[in-house]
């Protein structure tokens, strides 16, 4: 099977267009890149990273890429597919014209911050009936696939709670740009923790958005993203801090659930040794025992590429040899969650 011919549109400085662009370039059996698209003045504005990124070849071996315009890319229907990795702000409003135009659409996660504009890019998804894939890696996490299914066939029982938490310390640049967000971090990064607590929950009955700002370095952003989500039984709630020290590495999931409780922390962690920092694992630990001072062992899974997956896994929904297990109508009711944990 030819591989699918696709197009990057954007950069971004902060999110994971370096890691999602280098992955896709790499897996050439699935994929062709044609080219490049630079939108919202990146060229200059983002200078560094385009330098970085796409006019040497770095020592993964991806080439430097050609320069296409928007409109060349969007006539080209031998173009199957493009990967929106500009400006969160920017996102929806090129995955739109993209998806109207044909193509197949992977996105920076959640999208741009205007519901109207959502909304219509899931319903241009749906009439087109192409894909429509967002850069949620924890999806692809080999331990929260598997806690996600087990928990679907009870094996969990009754979940209580979720317990979620993404955090970092950011320098002081990369926090003043989180007033772009509503919510800043919370929309940032806690989107990824939202999305565990609506799969696994459903949705709630109640949200209570409890973000602030720290202050640190007289800064007004909202840095610290915490949101709070009330079900008929119980109460979770998702972190997202970029003021913690350490915070990468206290970044854990924990599921109650009346039979069982699993807690995944580190929810991420590098190799030893490994200066490229492309694998992380994750480590789990179950307790299903009611004596208080009885030891639970722990395990690891194998380590992981987190964008390989991904992009592997956005391939074969092209192709039509995997379903999307994250439907458009729920898509849609993520990005409604997000915005009422920012406190729009």
């Amino acid at each position: 099977m030819k591989p699918i011919r696709i197009a990057l549109i954007g950069v971004n400085e902060h999110s994971h267009c370096v890691q999602v662009h280098t992955r896709i370039q790499q897996l050439k059996d699935l994929f062709e890149v044609v080219g490049i698209v630079f939108p919202e003045n990146e060229k200059s504005r983002l200078e560094a990273t385009v330098q970085r990124l796409y006019n040497t070849q770095d020592s993964l071996g991806v080439p430097r890429l050609p320069e296409l315009s928007l409109e060349e890319v969007l006539a080209d229907p031998s173009i199957e597919a493009v990967a929106v990795e500009t400006d969160e702000i920017y996102c929806t409003k090129y995955a739109l014209l993209a998806a109207k135009a044909g193509k197949h659409v992977h996105m920076e996660k959640p999208g741009g911050t205007v519901l109207a504009d959502f909304e219509k890019l899931i319903a241009a998804a749906q009439e087109k009936g192409n894909v429509l894939h967002f850069g949620y890696m924890y999806r692809y996490n080999p331990y929260i696939a598997s806690l996600i299914k087990r928990v679907k066939q009870g094996e969990l029982g009754e979940i209580i709670s979720v317990e979620a938490q993404m955090n970092c310390i950011h320098p002081k640049e990369v926090r003043q740009w989180l007033q772009n967000f509503p919510g800043g971090m919370m929309f940032f990064l806690g989107c990824h923790l939202i999305d565990l607590i609506l799969t696994i929950q459903g949705k709630p009955e109640k949200i209570i958005p409890l973000n602030k700002c720290s202050g640190l370095d007289v800064t007004d952003c909202k840095d610290f993203g915490m949101a709070v989500f009330e079900y008929k039984n119980g109460v979770s709630f998702a972190k997202a801090s970029a003021v913690e020290l350490g915070g990468f590495a206290r970044r854990q999931l924990v599921v109650t659930g009346s039979k069982a409780s699993v807690e995944l922390n580190p929810l991420e962690w590098y190799l030893p040794n490994d200066p490229t920092y492309e694998f992380l694992y994750t480590v789990k630990t179950e307790r299903t025992i009611t004596d208080w001072n009885e030891p639970s062992p722990s395990e690891s899974c194998d380590p992981v590429n987190r964008y390989r997956t991904m992009m592997a896994s956005f391939a074969k929904m092209v192709r039509g040899e995997m379903k999307n297990p994250y439907p458009l109508h729920y898509e849609l009711e993520l990005y409604k969650t997000t915005l009422k944990a920012c406190g729009e």
